[in-house]
């Protein structure tokens, strides 16, 4: 499964920055359940084409007199889920007491540890780490989290333990892979098992710890599916009538491992912030996404009437992806789910040539002109495939790099509209033809030189 790791430390060691630098622009996602707080802040990196999850904890405070107390329950908790610790300390203060109170907490523990000496930007690097081999625990990696400098290395070295496991390979090929996702209590549980039959349900528990999602391979219609839960699969006398167990980790694994996510809604409780966070790092994800409003049975006309206007109004985001009303208790509309599966997962993994994508691009252009950029309009010439789940469309041109997000979305909207896509998100990547003066700056003009400044003023801004 993908690796989980937790950064843990003093505060204002740089725990944050590094956990910004390790997840760029992926959304990061808070849990948000009774018992737990805002400390924990969930994220998913990518590192040489290998995906892991990394965890941000509060800071662990120093205070040699009640370091039980102090060592915070979120970040602990983070520590159980996580397979790698990253202990964050500062190389411009140096070894502290309480740095040393945390090596003794942290030696009982039978984890991977990396002691990442944060701060370490020019100098000696060496002698940076010196004092915190006297804690004897190693690696000491360091690093300058707000440059990335040295965490190259150290993911490089972190990573390198969690090769992908033939376990999961091989379900990977069974069929297409669905996550079911969604906040506690919306009714995961009832609907995994009323898909593979209630009583017959087959479990295949990858290798792993407990919080890894569970992988289960059915086949409905002599289709194959490989299903990724994240309540646990149980039979139902064995699902109790109280909230679910909700992990962040399985839920963001399962995500990463899914070709398709079906995002369960509970129809009686609206659709809360948690919901739109979760619906979040489903996009950022590139997941093909299917909407499951549960526990529609029993709820009156004007209920009905509300729920639809609040996921017109909260959901507008996701606009692309199919939602179907269900009950999963008692089976209504579930059977409607699996066309919508496959219409999505057709369209994330469709072929598209370069020459029909062009076209569709020219006549999106003669629309709705791209607007001017300092009195000059940005040209887009030609489009190709640059991938598939999601399909991603390359557009080249010239300016592109001040086109505004808008008129993105405007492209993203047409292609799918145009290609008949449903149910999965496209990402639009834009590119600039080499500009000829690009070594030759001092060749330039003064006039260009001068436009040139504006157009990377604008782009600044935009």
């Amino acid at each position: 499964m993908i690796p989980v790791i937790a950064i843990i430390g003093r505060p204002n060691v740089g725990k944050s920055t590094l956990f910004n630098y390790l997840t760029r622009s992926r959304t990061a996602l808070v849990a948000d359940e009774p018992g737990v707080t805002r400390d924990r802040q969930y994220g998913e990196g990518l590192f040489n084409e290998r995906p892991f999850i990394v965890i941000d904890t509060g800071g662990m405070e120093q205070d040699e007199k009640n370091l039980e107390t102090l060592m915070l329950k979120q970040t602990w908790a983070a520590i159980e889920e996580a397979n790698v610790i990253f202990w964050v300390v500062d190389a411009r203060v140096g070894l502290t007491p309480g740095d040393s109170h945390i090596a003794e907490q942290l030696r009982r523990l039978q984890k991977t540890i990396y002691v990442v000496v944060n701060k370490a930007e020019g100098g000696n690097k060496e002698s940076a780490c010196a004092e915190f081999y006297t804690l004897g625990m190693e690696p000491v990696l360091p690093i300058a989290a707000a440059q990335g400098i040295g965490v190259h290395d150290l993911l490089e070295t972190a990573l390198r333990q969690f090769p992908v496991t033939e376990a999961v390979q091989e379900n990977k090929s069974q069929g297409i892979r669905v996550a079911i996702v969604g906040r506690p209590n919306a009714g995961k549980s009832t609907l995994v098992n009323r898909i593979l039959g209630e009583e017959r349900v087959l479990v295949y528990d990858a290798p792993g710890t407990t919080r890894d999602s569970v992988f289960v391979p059915f086949t409905r219609r002599d289709k194959d599916y490989v299903l990724i839960d994240t309540a646990g699969v149980r039979r139902k006398r064995s699902v109790e009538a109280g909230i679910e167990k909700f992990s962040v980790v399985k839920t963001l694994q399962a995500i990463n491992e899914a070709n398709v996510v079906i995002f369960v809604l509970d129809a009686r409780q609206g659709v809360a912030e948690q919901d739109l966070h979760l619906l979040g790092f489903v996009i950022d994800s590139g997941k093909a996404l299917v909407i499951a409003v549960n526990k529609w049975d029993g709820l009156a006309e004007d209920e009905r009437a509300s729920m639809r206007k609040a996921i017109d109004r909260r959901l507008q985001f996701v606009t692309y992806a199919r939602v179907r009303y269900i009950s999963a208790l008692h089976g209504t509309g579930v059977g409607g789910l699996f066309p919508d599966v496959e219409e999505a997962y057709r369209s994330a993994t469709k072929k598209f040539s370069a020459s029909k994508l062009t076209e569709l691009l020219n006549k999106a252009v003669e629309s709705h002109q791209p607007p001017a950029v300092l009195g000059r309009r940005i040209k887009l010439r030609y489009a190709h495939v640059g991938g598939s789940n999601p399909p991603v469309i390359v557009i080249h041109g010239n300016q592109t790099e001040a086109l505004s997000s808008s008129y993105r979305r405007y492209l993203a909207n047409y292609f799918r509209e145009q290609l008949s896509l449903v149910g999965t998100p496209i990402r639009i990547e834009l590119r600039s033809g080499e500009n000829p003066f690009q070594d030759k700056k001092n060749e330039l003009t003064p006039r260009q030189v001068k436009r040139r400044k504006r157009l990377m003023e604008h782009v600044k801004k935009k």
